[in-house]
């Protein structure tokens, strides 16, 4: 019933078993743990300087979490519509990719300030020779782990490589007559999501190759200034959750970038075309810019939201609401007493309502499902995955683990055996705190705005 997270577990976990290899990597089946890498470091070369300085931060406390900024509850209208990579592209331009001939990872959520899609706007001022397509398509209508299939764009006539498919990495023969790769997608702020492993592995790619890679900035859409969730233990670390980042890591793609390239000693030529007008503070709906479904499944900004807490039942005999109107903001089954999981609760930032829904697709397809509904009340005060784990602390007698998805989507097996011994979750979520304090500070260096 889990059968769309495990197969995308199943189909990328094993690409970071063989990223250091020089041949790209085949769809795996069953979940592994990557070999380090061991390309030599290279300092990341944004296009605008990027501070180094580690400032003084805050001593934290029992709640695992880091806000340099405290984001305001409700949302505030931005002054004027944040630019974001594209928009500064096709603005200012840059040398580097000048008579060059140019291949575009993006999807659905490549698209500038306007609205016109990255790929039109690329292919008109630039030489794109193909597209390169992540996990859902580059159109952004594949169901989470349904492999994408090579194909012809309809619209530009470029061909389309995936990397969801056979392979999670381009190959040589996908590299070859390409003098520079440019990266455009939008990401959910959240660990859990394969654009930011597929940004990993076109890195590792060019660095092999001795080709640049452009990555156009975007925000982060649950704001950037929060760090919160646990830190993944490197032993998990799969497509799914590719690097010891936290769940909710607070950085841009851009900035995600640098700190891959340097922390996990890609090497790449990193370029990052930054935005204007963003603020670290700024939830998406602050940018000015037009919501954009990132996947299937992620319908909301209030979804993107709490899907780095609600993402865990993924592992579990509970449906996430796919196939309801609410995915990853409702929760439910059939063996399920609502009322009194909801009676043993108590979470900051958020209200829940008893509500049945049933599933159309997905875990218990045509069966009434008794569950909850989320709904993010203050975001200043939402700790997703902590929520999480609260939820799933509370539950009474019948959850159920499917122990490989739902370790890999923790990014450990701590959380889980806690779990099942009853330890609180309150304590569960302490423990965080030693290695989280850690990747905030490691994450300094590599943060532009």
């Amino acid at each position: 019933m889990m059968a769309t997270r495990r197969a995308a577990l199943a189909l990328t976990c094993a690409a970071l078993a063989t990223s250091c290899a020089p041949t790209a990597p085949a769809a795996p089946t069953e979940p592994s743990t990557p070999a380090a890498p061991s390309v030599p470091t290279a300092a990341p070369t944004p296009i605008a300087p990027v501070a180094t300085s580690v400032p003084t931060r805050p001593v934290l406390t029992v709640v695992p979490t880091v806000q340099e900024v405290v984001p305001t509850p409700a949302p505030t209208p931005a002054p004027a519509r944040s630019l974001v990579g594209v928009d500064i592209l096709l603005r200012d331009g840059l040398p580097l990719l000048d008579a060059k001939r140019l291949g575009l990872i993006t999807n659905a959520t490549g698209k500038t300030a306007s609205g016109q899609s990255t790929i039109d706007a690329l292919n008109s001022a630039f030489n794109v020779g193909a597209l390169f397509s992540p996990e859902h398509g580059i159109r952004g209508d594949a169901a989470a782990g349904q492999a994408v299939d090579a194909s012809t764009d309809a619209q530009t006539g470029l061909p389309v490589y995936s990397l969801y498919g056979n392979t999670t990495r381009p190959t040589d023969a996908m590299l070859r007559g390409f003098d520079a790769l440019v990266y455009d997608i939008q990401d959910v702020g959240t660990r859990t999501y394969t654009y930011t492993s597929t940004l990993l592995e076109v890195m590792k790619a060019a660095a092999q190759h001795g080709i640049p890679v452009v990555v156009l900035d975007r925000p982060d859409p649950i704001a950037g200034d929060v760090v919160q969730g646990n830190v993944l233990d490197p032993r998990f670390a799969s497509f799914v959750g590719p690097a010891p980042i936290a769940m909710r890591y607070g950085m841009t793609i851009g900035e995600l970038g640098q700190y891959f390239n340097a922390e996990l000693h890609v090497g790449a030529q990193l370029h990052v075309v930054q935005m204007e007008g963003w603020r670290r503070s700024m939830w998406f709906d602050e940018t000015g810019l037009d919501w954009v479904n990132p996947s299937p499944n992620i319908r909301s900004l209030s979804a993107a939201g709490l899907y780095p807490g609600t993402v865990l039942f993924e592992g579990t005999n509970l449906s996430v609401g796919r196939g309801t109107e609410a995915p990853f903001e409702w929760l439910g089954a059939p063996w399920l007493d609502p009322a009194d999981w909801l009676s043993r609760l108590t979470a900051p930032g958020v209200h829940f309502a008893i509500q049945d829904r049933t599933p159309d697709s997905d875990a218990f397809a045509g069966q009434l499902c008794h569950g909850l509904s989320i709904t993010v009340a203050d975001r200043g005060q939402l700790q997703p995955m902590a929520l999480g784990v609260a939820l799933l602390c509370a539950l009474p007698n019948g959850l159920k683990f499917d122990v490989a998805t739902f370790d890999g989507l923790a990014g450990t097996d701590q959380v889980r055996k806690q779990i099942l011994a009853g330890t609180p979750a309150e304590q569960i979520a302490a423990a965080w705190q030693p290695d989280l304090n850690a990747f905030t500070q490691k994450r300094q260096p590599y943060l532009i705005y």
